[in-house]
């Protein structure tokens, strides 16, 4: 699977906050273009972050995780790499803990790691 085809399978059954993520990445790149697939993923997690401090509930969002953490262990070395620097990477920035725990918590072990290994430390400590 190609970036490409997991950012197009992606709005196909997240078609909501594929939207939000749509008019965030417009803002920020000035078009929607599937060649720039990998940056929407950075979207899509700061579309969460703002999802996280509005207080939305993670439950909101647990499929979403699901389905990620499938994509990166299914998928190739690009795929994967997206998913921990264009998504995981950027989860979780500038949000106050108690808004992050619940979201954290729901968070797959696997990804839970990406953010570690990047970050050195949980977003929660």
């Amino acid at each position: 699977m190609s970036v490409i085809h997991l950012y197009e399978e992606f709005r196909i059954k997240f078609p909501a906050i594929a939207e939000k993520s749509d008019s965030r990445h417009i803002k920020i790149w000035g078009n929607l273009d599937p060649e720039f697939a990998y940056s929407w993923f950075e979207s899509l997690a700061n579309t969460l972050n703002n999802e996280m401090s509005r207080g939305v509930p993670a439950s909101k969002y647990a499929g979403i995780f699901r389905f990620i953490l499938t994509q990166f262990q299914s998928g190739d070395a690009e795929v994967r790499k997206c998913i921990d620097v264009a998504f995981t990477e950027n989860l979780f920035y500038q949000i106050e803990v108690e808004k992050i725990k619940p979201y954290w918590q729901i968070l797959p072990k696997e990804l839970k790691n990406l953010y570690v290994n990047f970050h050195g430390q949980e977003p929660i400590t």
